[in-house]
């Protein structure tokens, strides 16, 4: 056994749990997580993935390696490039996921099918476009790691000092990155620092999409994919493409897995995952 101490405390904490649970194998596979999430492991091909906070003050997004399992309080973007990092990092995404996600007591409550489900990715763009935001991206994870490791503390510590006036070279960065994003849809840079102008701009993207005037395909093979899925449609008031409705996944895992995972494979879709 190569973790013994781990064992034994998931024996005292985890197993007197599951041996009053219903299902058979919850009680008998004890050390074992409940639900083994195959159809998002098929999509993790890559060699990591991008980990968000469920709820908080603040969406905070990190790189997780692929052999990672994520808790029920995380969410997972299928995604291992610095460009999808760069966008779903910048002040376009946080302004939609403020718009749309619904809240617990103060705290951001990301819910996928409403925000990312409903978020207009920036198309088309230069190879250029798509290199800097990656640039950028990375160069903002490498500098809060550093600050990171140097003054032992975590994210939030780090943003809300950030709040108060420190780091400014990583502030810096990150408005930086907001501009490149806010160009890269076609906006003024200035656009980017004004939350209720961007979400009113998406909004209009949206639409646009929406009613096909204008071409969106940020993923290459989303469109034939997505139409495969005999899956319900979701509730929500703009969708990101004529004749594409976005789904969302039945509760019924094995039909799910079944239709959903031979798709991935196929095709490199950057689907989120949460429970």
């Amino acid at each position: 056994m190569r973790y013994p101490a781990a064992l034994e405390i998931v024996r005292e904490r985890v197993k007197p749990i599951r041996e009053t649970n219903n299902r058979a194998a919850y009680r008998q596979y004890w050390w074992q997580f409940a639900e083994p999430r195959r159809e998002m492991r098929a999509a993790l091909k890559g060699p990591r993935y991008i980990a968000g906070v469920a709820q908080g003050k603040r969406l905070l997004l990190a790189w997780a390696d692929a052999w990672t399992c994520p808790s029920n309080l995380t969410n997972v973007f299928a995604f291992d490039d610095d460009y999808a990092m760069g966008i779903l990092s910048s002040s376009t995404h946080g302004a939609w996921a403020k718009s749309r996600s619904s809240t617990l007591e103060d705290r951001l409550r990301y819910t996928p099918s409403t925000v990312f489900a409903s978020f207009p990715w920036p198309y088309p763009l230069s190879a250029e476009q798509r290199e800097e935001i990656g640039t950028i991206s990375t160069s903002i994870i490498k500098r809060r790691q550093e600050i990171c490791a140097a003054s032992a503390i975590g994210l939030t510590t780090l943003y809300n000092q950030v709040d108060e006036g420190a780091y400014a070279d990583l502030k810096a960065l990150h408005r930086k990155l907001d501009e490149a994003v806010a160009e890269a849809y076609g906006w003024p840079k200035v656009a980017a620092h004004d939350s209720d102008a961007i979400v009113q701009r998406l909004l209009e993207l949206n639409r646009e999409i929406s009613a096909g005037k204008r071409r969106y395909d940020p993923f290459g093979t989303w469109a034939s994919a997505m139409d495969e899925l005999p899956m319900q449609d979701l509730s929500v008031e703009c969708w990101p493409r004529r004749g594409l409705r976005r789904r969302v996944l039945r509760r019924d895992r094995a039909r799910r897995t079944a239709v959903l995972a031979p798709l991935i494979r196929r095709a490199s879709i950057p689907f989120v995952y949460t429970d």
